[in-house]
């Protein structure tokens, strides 16, 4: 993938949309490319979490220490949280088939946002949306559940 490619597929995504193409390409050019075969673990859960990874290419499973296992595909980010704070792993990451991803160290991340110091005002102003939104999601499902119905 040229330079403008992983910009273009880095605006995809939701999280890193709000940086901006500067920050994005300066993000695209930081990033280690990782290839990965189909078996192969990228992290386990319960793990100390440093940075991200995108999934560009191919396909994984993710394993939760409870809960359902969930397939991923390309755009996916995994592990955004660990980009702003110390975090650890919430599952086991499983190639299922050949996979290429980008990762993204939370050192790198953060030295961008002091760079950028606007597409940082951007992110916060986004990450304060989708935390509004995830709070009235949950008051219409506590709504929901005080009436004693299933939710949906």
């Amino acid at each position: 993938m040229s330079i403008e490619d992983e910009i273009t597929f880095l605006e995809r995504l939701p999280m890193l949309r709000p940086l901006g193409s500067g920050a994005l390409r300066s993000l695209a050019i930081a990033a280690e490319t990782y290839s990965m075969q189909p078996g192969e673990v990228l992290f386990t859960a319960g793990e100390d979490a440093d940075g991200a990874y995108i999934l560009q290419q191919g396909s994984v499973t993710l394993k939760p220490l409870q809960g359902p296992e969930a397939v991923a595909g390309p755009g996916t980010l995994l592990g955004e949280s660990a980009l702003l704070a110390e975090t650890k792993r919430s599952a086991t990451v499983t190639a299922r088939e050949a996979s290429m991803l980008m990762r993204v160290s939370r050192a790198t991340f953060l030295k961008i946002l002091d760079s950028y110091p606007d597409a940082a005002q951007r992110l916060r102003d986004h990450l304060a949306l989708r935390a509004n939104q995830w709070a009235r999601d949950m008051e219409n499902v506590r709504a929901v559940l005080s009436r004693g119905k299933r939710p949906e």
